[in-house]
């Protein structure tokens, strides 16, 4: 791979984790914890599943931080996993899988049959109620007896409406400052990926497939989505984990990690 095309995958994986930094300024001390906890239950050489890994960001600092891992990255995204195929070029301890995790077949798809860690941020909040319950059970097949899954996740408690509502002011004068210093947004973001002509056929392909994130998803029916952290800790020992419990939390995310 040419230096030029090396730095305009670098630059892609950067403008997606600033315009995720934009929404979730605590992103990075969530990551941190997760491979704390990753590094704490599995070791220095674990092989980690990237759960909707999207541009791979966590596999980047997973591998930045423990050399010796190797990580499956799945996701069903085209623009996302060519910016992360990209972006792993040259790294053979990286593995892709394009999946649906709606696709009751779904593990079938991966290149081993048991993993030490499953990770995934930002992304389950996209299933419903009984679609993610499914998903819970089948990661605990997944990994190996004591083996780790961290769920980082938009998990907001409703009981403290006060103080939900000031902390949301403070992060919207937050943003609109960052704008002021040329942050992007979600369809801002989307829509640069559109016209780039790098990422433009992905794109494509992605509006095509999943519809274009530009546009509000909702047709009016309400939806069925867990919010509450104990909601997830619940279902994940229905499931079969031996234990789950939070290990970071903001004002509207939190992390969830649950052993095998």
């Amino acid at each position: 791979m040419t230096v030029t095309a090396t730095s305009e995958w670098q630059r892609w994986q950067t403008s997606w984790d600033r315009q995720q930094e934009w929404y979730m300024p605590d992103r990075e001390e969530r990551f941190r914890v997760m491979l704390d906890t990753v590094e704490a239950v599995a070791g220095p050489t674990p092989r980690v599943l990237d759960l909707a890994c999207g541009t791979g960001s966590i596999s980047d600092r997973l591998l930045r931080r423990l050399p010796g891992a190797r990580t499956t990255c799945l996701d069903i995204d085209p623009t996302l996993l060519t910016i992360a195929r990209g972006h792993f070029a040259d790294d053979d301890r990286v593995t892709f899988v394009e999946a649906d995790l709606t696709d009751p077949a779904w593990t079938g798809r991966l290149p081993h049959t048991s993993y030490d860690a499953v990770v995934t941020a930002t992304a389950l909040h996209w299933l419903d109620t009984e679609p993610l319950r499914r998903l819970y059970g089948a990661l605990a097949g997944v990994l190996r007896e004591g083996g780790v899954f961290l769920n980082a996740d938009h998990m907001r408690d409703e009981s403290a409406p006060r103080i939900n509502a000031a902390l949301a002011s403070l992060n919207a004068v937050r943003q609109e400052q960052a704008r002021g210093q040329g942050a992007v947004d979600w369809a801002d973001w989307w829509d640069a990926a559109s016209r780039d002509p790098l990422l433009a056929d992905a794109t494509a392909e992605r509006f095509a497939l999943l519809g274009d994130p530009r546009q509000p998803k909702s047709d009016g029916t309400p939806r069925d989505r867990p919010t509450l952290t104990g909601w997830h800790i619940e279902t994940l020992r229905e499931a079969g984990f031996g234990e789950a419990r939070q290990v970071w939390c903001s004002a509207s995310d939190a992390l969830v990690a649950a052993l095998r």
